[in-house]
């Protein structure tokens, strides 16, 4: 299937999850910038409420791709100990790149979410919403946040996936639910018509209107 746009594919996503609709224990998170419009479109038809999770890499200084860990919403930080004890580096240098992630994290949570307070997460059903996995790094990052909060179960969702990491997810996460898992997967990209960059603007105007 090759989605239009984001708006499109949120539809389309939407009638996987109707098992959701209207269900007062289930909030819709998702991973900004590109997941917001997708996750839009599902609330909107489901008659959900929808939040940003921001979740923010801790990479390892000099080597910023590989990460060590992760911060998200709700002041939350997992650390990858495997990394961590491998390359020896201590609590300072993890405090001193999660403080430059964590100031990152608040910037873009006021620019998204302005005044409005996060929505309460633990003990509620979230299905998590991106609008395509490749590695899944982001979402593993995503879902070890939540954890951490207590929901009741974790929901990741997505128009399109890879199909190997679809099967990797599938045992982090309570479900995982796609309309499209393609075992040929280069770039989430070629399954969008029009995949221009989700702007801020584009993120804050959806959320207040959802809100």
């Amino acid at each position: 299937m090759l989605f239009t746009d984001r708006y499109e594919a949120g539809r389309v996503l939407a009638s996987k999850l109707a098992n959701y609709k209207g269900r007062s224990d289930t909030l819709i998170l998702a991973l900004p910038r590109g997941g917001i419009p997708v996750a839009f479109e599902v609330a909107s038809a489901l008659g959900l409420p929808v939040d940003v999770f921001v979740v923010r890499k801790l990479g390892v200084p000099g080597q910023e791709e590989l990460a060590m860990g992760a911060i998200a919403t709700g002041d939350v930080q997992v650390i990858n100990y495997a990394v961590v004890d491998e390359l020896r580096i201590g609590p300072a240098t993890i405090e001193v790149v999660a403080q430059k992630e964590r100031e990152e994290l608040q910037r873009r949570e006021r620019l998204y979410r302005g005044e409005r307070s996060p929505r309460t997460i633990q003990d509620k059903t979230i299905i998590l919403i991106d609008d395509g996995i490749a590695t899944g790094s982001t979402m593993r990052a995503a879902i070890a946040a939540l954890r951490q909060i207590g929901p009741a179960s974790i929901i990741v969702a997505a128009p399109v996936a890879a199909a190997d990491t679809t099967r990797e997810l599938s045992a982090e996460a309570d479900d995982v639910i796609c309309a499209e898992t393609p075992e040929s997967f280069s770039a989430i990209s070629q399954f969008y018509k029009t995949f221009d960059q989700t702007t801020d603007e584009e993120v804050r105007d959806l959320l207040a209107r959802a809100a």
